[in-house]
C-alpha cells in the first residue's frame, strides 16, 4: 500500500513538473524582457545592426526583450582560439531575434550553442560520388546549422555581412532561419505554421517559387534570389529569409506572393524599415 502511495505521489509529481516547467519558462522569459536594456548595449545593437533605427519603438522594444531572453538561453563558444566579446554575442542575437518578431513564443528552441570561428573553416566531408564510391573531401564553410542543438559561424562573415546589409546575403538570417525550419524534426524548407490550414498555401507558394528560380538559374537569368536558394527547398527558405529582410522592396516587386506569404510568417515588413 505504501509503495502504491510512493508511486502515485510520483506520478503527481511529474505530471505537475510536466505542466507547470512551460509556465516557469514564461515567467523567468517575462521577467528577462522586463530587465532594462542598457545604454551600452543599445549603442552596440545601433552600430552593428543597420535596420535597428528604422524599426517602431514597439519592435525595438520588443527586439531588446527578446535578445535579453536570447543571451540568457545560448551559450557562445569561441573555436580556433577566438575570444568571444560582449559585441559578438549582442550583434548575433540582435539579428537572430529579428526572425522572432512575429512572438511565436519559441526561442529557436532546439538550439543551445553557438560556435564562432574567426574566419573560414574548414570540415571533412563524406560524399558518394557513384554506387560504389565514396570520396572524402575537405570544404571551406562559412556557417552552418545542425538539427540537434548548434549553430557555426565565421565572425569575419558576420562583420561583412553587417557592413553589407542590402546585399541580400546574411549568414546569421541564413542558419537561424535553417533552425526555424529544424524544430519540428525536418529540414525541408516549412516550418512550423500558426495553423494547420496554412500548410497548404504554404507549400503551392513556396513549389511554385522554387521551381521558378530553378528554372531561371537553368537558363542563366539573373534573379534577385540568391541561386544558392535552388539547391533544395530547404535552402531556398533560408535564401529567400535573406532576401526579405535585407532586400524588401526588390522581392515585393519581382515576387509579391512570396514577399507576402513571407511577412505573414514573419509578422513584419521590413518594406518599413527603409
Amino acid at each position: 500500500m505504501i509503495k502504491l502511495i510512493i508511486i502515485f505521489l510520483i506520478l503527481g509529481l511529474i505530471v505537475t513538473t510536466i505542466l507547470i516547467s512551460p509556465v516557469l519558462i514564461q515567467q523567468r522569459r517575462n521577467r528577462l524582457k522586463r530587465r532594462p536594456f542598457s545604454p551600452l548595449w543599445n549603442a552596440i545593437v545601433e552600430n552593428n545592426l543597420p535596420v535597428y533605427l528604422c524599426l517602431s519603438s514597439s519592435e525595438r522594444k520588443r527586439l531588446q526583450g527578446h535578445i535579453q531572453v536570447f543571451l540568457a538561453e545560448k551559450q557562445f563558444i569561441g573555436c580556433r582560439g577566438l575570444q568571444v566579446t560582449e559585441e559578438m554575442k549582442l550583434t548575433i542575437a540582435s539579428v537572430a531575434c529579428l526572425l522572432l518578431l512575429n512572438e511565436r513564443g519559441e526561442y529557436f528552441s532546439k538550439l543551445r550553442s553557438i560556435l564562432i570561428y574567426p574566419g573560414t573553416y574548414f570540415v571533412n566531408q563524406t560524399v558518394a560520388t557513384s554506387n560504389y564510391v565514396v570520396e572524402e573531401r575537405r570544404e571551406a564553410r562559412l556557417g552552418e546549422s545542425w538539427s540537434r542543438d548548434q549553430i557555426v559561424l565565421s565572425w569575419e562573415q558576420v562583420e561583412q555581412d553587417i557592413h553589407n546589409w542590402k546585399d541580400g546575403h546574411n549568414v546569421i538570417l541564413h542558419e537561424f532561419a535553417h533552425q526555424l525550419d529544424q524544430e519540428d524534426g525536418k529540414a525541408d524548407g516549412v516550418p512550423i505554421l500558426q495553423r494547420n490550414s496554412d500548410y497548404g498555401n504554404w507549400a503551392r507558394v513556396m513549389t511554385a517559387e522554387y521551381q521558378q528560380l530553378c528554372n531561371l538559374i537553368e537558363q542563366d537569368v539573373k534573379t534577385i534570389i540568391d541561386s544558392y536558394g535552388a539547391t533544395n527547398p530547404a535552402e531556398f527558405f533560408a535564401v529567400v529569409t535573406e532576401t526579405f529582410f535585407e532586400q524588401p522592396q526588390q522581392l515585393l516587386e519581382h515576387h509579391p506572393t512570396l514577399y507576402e506569404l513571407l511577412q505573414g510568417y514573419y509578422q513584419v515588413d521590413p518594406t518599413q524599415w527603409i
